[in-house]
């Protein structure tokens, strides 16, 4: 092959994304998530009492309150108000149901006192002997709507509104002269038959929503635990793995040397304890906790290179991605076996792009066999190996694609 290195250093472009477990990330991102798995809980949880409350209000409004008034309208004082308030009031529960269901309430103030404007006037307007009357329909109804006008804000608002509603309520009374112990018996009876289940309601959905959050963040933080011990177990087990394969590198040459079989002096066992090196150096730098671990082991795995007195031209174009450790075992160990071999000059250079991580490294070609090992061509799924020499440069590749 004929190459230019300029060429050889544009012809690729690289960067992926991480596919493997990585323990420590998924720990952080357990922990991270606690708070939201907790409060997506809650939310929900919220949601379906939202839509009980909702339902309630235009239901009861609905099927109740509008048939009393409409059968006792021609015995109203003034029928064109208090079905007007019906009118009013449920198209405002109606419109700040739709809302509260979309996460999105009405402003409080002008909905309550509009709510409030209307009891007074239809209890000015049902007239005396309709006054505990199912057409009196805001002893019933109106606590539900301001449950949903309230919805998520503190019940002590509620009962402020409540206390309102009482207000108007026995102020009616005294207007229509109602004071007898039977209508007063009646007005306590009515107040706190239609007040209390609201409340219930209202309280209720607030303490089940703050006991799914926690049991949510309870759940959460057993998670983290488990996450916790199969990252210290994974994280064992990739120690286990680089000593094993650290070892290796070693192992052969050192049993040699240490028996006699190999003659420290040749070059040959020279540039097979190089090599060793190297690749002991790169074992030892994967567990490195670093922005961009790929780049570090190349410049680690370079750095020896120059040590050795290698010139050596360090090209990075782009910023490789979070390779799991055994992609990049694969884009780099051809790369720095050859690189342990020179001795004259050589160009090594990482591009990064979103797609792919492209690893080129060019030497002087040197006559005779290839000392450097690799195959002509190799791949395996994840990453392509090219090796090419034309007698003046020897040109090895690996590439890694999504």
């Amino acid at each position: 092959m004929s190459a230019d290195p300029e060429a050889v250093r544009l012809s690729a472009a690289v960067m992926p994304t991480a596919g493997a477990y990585d323990g420590r990330a998924a720990t952080t991102a357990v922990k991270v998530g606690v708070g939201q798995a907790a409060a997506a809980v809650a939310r929900i949880s919220d949601r379906g009492a939202r839509i009980v409350a909702v339902t309630i209000a235009l239901v009861w409004h609905l099927t109740i309150a509008l048939p009393a008034v409409l059968g006792t309208r021609a015995e109203l004082a003034a029928p064109q108000v208090v079905l007007g308030g019906w009118v009013l009031v449920g198209a405002v529960g109606l419109l700040a149901g739709v809302r509260l269901l979309r996460d999105n309430p009405l402003p409080l103030p002008p909905l309550a006192g509009l709510l409030l404007a209307v009891d007074v006037a239809v209890f000015a307007a049902v007239g005396r002997a309709h006054l505990f009357g199912p057409a009196n329909w805001v002893w019933g109804t109106l606590a539900w709507f301001f449950l949903v006008v309230l919805w998520g804000r503190p019940v002590r608002w509620l009962l402020a509104l409540l206390a309102a509603h009482g207000v108007t309520a026995l102020g009616a009374v005294v207007w229509y002269d109602a004071t007898g112990a039977a209508d007063l018996a009646r007005a306590a009876m009515a107040l706190y038959g239609t007040s209390s289940l609201p409340v219930a309601v209202f309280a209720g959905a607030r303490a089940l929503g703050l006991l799914s959050r926690d049991r949510a963040a309870n759940a959460a933080a057993a998670n983290v635990m488990l996450a916790e011990r199969e990252a210290a177990e994974q994280a064992r087990r990739e120690r286990h793995d680089r000593l094993a394969v650290a070892s290796e590198a070693a192992t052969e040459v050192l049993t040699e040397l240490a028996q006699g079989r190999a003659d420290p002096s040749d070059p040959q066992v020279q540039r097979r304890c190089v090599r060793a090196a190297a690749r002991l150096r790169r074992l030892i730098v994967e567990s490195d906790d670093v922005p961009h671990p790929l780049l570090h082991e190349l410049r680690a795995a370079a750095d020896l290179a120059e040590r050795e007195g290698l010139s050596i031209d360090l090209v990075t174009i782009g910023t490789p991605p979070a390779l799991p450790v055994q992609v990049r075992r694969r884009l780099a160990e051809p790369l720095t076996s050859t690189l342990a071999d020179e001795r004259d000059w050589a160009r090594l250079t990482i591009v990064a792009g979103p797609e792919e991580v492209v690893v080129s490294l060019v030497v002087p070609d040197r006559p005779g066999p290839d000392t450097a090992g690799p195959a002509p061509e190799q791949d395996d799924e994840q990453v392509e190996h090219l090796y090419e020499r034309d007698g003046e440069i020897r040109w090895t590749q690996t590439r890694w694609r999504r």
